[in-house]
């Protein structure tokens, strides 16, 4: 049974990842802790009693389809509707449309307890978010009075299409094309495969985002637009029309998310889909990264998310699971195994993983709330860069962490955990695909080598490393014996951050590209461990000692990742400098000889 963890979401926002910064804002200046706090509380409350229950029927149910029509699992149109009652759909959505403008912030932690109850269910308003999001910034004003106000409501709901058979990650390779027509709208043709909620029975409307090209287009990325193609046409009175030439051709039978429908879109087989261009003609796909770099931040706090319910799984069963006895126990009385040495090693591991998902994935949205909300012009390019640094790390960190942690998950139920009854499989099975969607995590660390570390000439990397040596000067300068050995171990991970940033700079600006991507995975997984640890510890430094349970909980979590997880930042700066030459030498195609 899930239960949010809101003393520590609302510790984490407050006391770690910089709420009070974004609160003291003039434009944020409404955002009283009273109200964080009763968002919270209604939130987990809502993800605890109505999603949690679905998520197993759900991943048994599945979505099938017929005659192109998706049904989705037992109570989920009703569960769905209840929350657009609760105006979630709009939390972070522009007044001027309904939504109620409140930080990412807050929305990332409301978020964290729908994909703890299920991620197959928030999949669904987070792609309408994302919607939202792009059609916010890029569309004209008649499509934003035509389709906003549904959409932030939830009475609508939004996808993306980018992904084509041929095309995946390369969008070079993308097909589908739209033909301009006499009355200002265009014809869209094509196949789209992996569309989430792309055909679903929730709502009455679906508002499909697809990529296409127009017949005179450019080569490559620059000649891809964007468009709107709703599943019904829109009457200028709003209500809706007749059904657009857009079907569903088929549903994927996937490892997990069951109760997500991953579709097959056919648009244009019956004289061409209806479409209206978002923003310019061939610079479709800016508009479309914004809606993926909201989706990239969404899919890290996925992984918090099952990364939390898994956690809380083993928790619960290792407490009550009574297996053996203790080294040195004198009578025979089996011990729940919670109590075992390696068993709380791997607890704590999970829990100290999931603290840093959350963490990171905080404070990244935080910088975007910045961005969004500083009038100062040198503070908001500030915070874009730091946004900009830190959306591959949330993404990619978080999503390695929630399937590390539902792994973790299974183990600790042992021959249980491969039995689909106790849910511990389903976590690992939801979890998989996080690294993968949305860009995959090697394509996140491609992100953060190539196009983020360079920012302002490498100077906002430096000030970011700089900025996680004053806090581990705090933790030195505090005198906590608590703390231990934890400032030096920390310490040494960002020297080892520092040295393989240099090394990737001076890759870069040698020339020497392909021995830079060589090493972006690990030095990801190197910049995530080590702000993760000085997180931690930032937790830690900030923790109220009165509240002895929580202070004690939380240096435990900063000394144990710094004596164990953290060790892993000497490897990987030595595979990010020295393996280079290695990797390229690599001759795939031996392989099949």
């Amino acid at each position: 049974m899930y239960r949010a963890p809101l003393d520590e979401i609302s510790f984490t926002l407050k006391s770690v990842s910089g709420l009070p910064e974004l609160q003291a804002l003039e434009a944020c200046s409404e955002l009283s802790d009273d109200l964080v706090d009763a968002i919270l509380n209604e939130a987990g409350r809502f993800a605890a009693e109505e999603i949690a229950p679905l998520n197993a029927i759900a991943d048994r149910h599945g979505t099938p389809l017929s005659d192109g029509v998706v049904t989705t699992p037992p109570g989920w149109k009703d569960l769905y509707h209840n929350w657009i009652s609760g105006g979630w759909n709009g939390l972070s959505a522009d007044p001027e449309h309904g939504g109620q403008g409140l930080p990412q912030m807050l929305s990332m932690a409301v978020m964290e307890m729908w994909n703890a109850g299920s991620i197959a269910f928030s999949l669904c308003p987070t792609l309408t978010i994302g919607a939202v999001e792009a059609l916010e910034h890029h569309a004209s004003d008649a499509l934003k009075a035509t389709y906003l106000e549904k959409m932030i409501s939830g009475e609508w709901t939004g996808t993306m299409n980018l992904t084509e058979p041929q095309a995946g990650s390369d969008l070079n390779a993308l097909k589908t094309r739209a033909e301009r027509a006499d009355d200002g709208t265009y014809r869209i043709f094509g196949q789209k495969i992996f569309i989430t909620y792309g055909e679903h029975d929730m709502t009455d409307n679906i508002i499909h985002l697809v990529l296409a090209r127009l017949p005179d287009a450019p080569e490559g990325t620059r000649g891809i637009s964007l468009f709107v193609v709703p599943k019904f046409l829109v009457n200028e009175d709003g209500s809706l029309g007749a059904r657009n030439d857009v079907r569903c051709a088929g549903v994927e039978h996937k490892l997990g998310i069951h109760g997500s429908p991953t579709c097959t879109m056919a648009y244009g087989d019956e004289g061409g889909a209806i479409g209206w261009l978002v923003g310019e003609e061939n610079r479709g796909l800016a508009c479309m990264f914004t809606m993926m770099n909201n989706a990239r931040l969404n899919v890290g706090v996925q992984g918090l998310g099952v990364a939390e319910r898994a956690t809380q799984d083993a928790q619960t069963y290792a407490l009550d699971r009574k297996q053996g006895q203790l080294a040195g126990q004198k009578d025979k009385t089996m011990v729940s195994i919670a109590h075992h040495p390696d068993i709380k090693r791997t607890l704590l591991g999970m829990k100290t993983r999931t603290q840093i998902a959350r963490a990171i994935c905080y404070a990244c949205a935080h910088a975007l709330d910045m961005a969004k909300f500083s009038d100062d012009p040198d503070k908001k390019k500030f915070w874009t860069e730091r946004g900009a640094l830190l959306t591959p790390i949330a993404k990619s960190l978080s999503t390695d962490f929630g399937c590390e942690v539902a792994s973790m998950g299974v183990q600790i139920h042992g021959g249980m955990g491969f039995i689909e009854e106790t849910g511990a499989a389903q976590h690992m099975r939801d979890a998989r695909i996080t690294p993968i969607y949305e860009g995959t995590n090697g394509i996140q660390a491609i992100d953060l080598v190539m196009r983020k570390l360079p920012l302002s000439g490498g100077e906002h990397v430096a000030a970011f490393i700089s900025e996680l040596r004053d806090t581990i000067r705090e933790v030195s300068a505090s005198n906590r014996p608590d703390f231990g050995l934890t400032a030096q171990q920390l310490s040494r991970a960002v020297d080892d951050l520092e040295t393989a940033t240099d090394w990737m700079l001076t890759a870069q600006r040698d020339g020497r590209a392909a021995e830079a991507l060589s090493g972006a995975t690990p030095y990801l997984r190197l910049a995530g461990l080590a702000l993760g640890g000085v997180l931690l510890a930032r937790g830690a430094l900030k923790s109220d000692q009165e509240n002895r349970k929580a202070y004690d909980q939380r240096m435990l979590m900063a000394r144990s990742f710094a004596a164990t997880l953290l060790n892993e930042t000497a490897c990987l700066k030595d595979d990010v400098v020295g393996s280079a030459e290695m990797i390229l030498a690599f001759d795939p195609e031996a392989l099949a000889s």
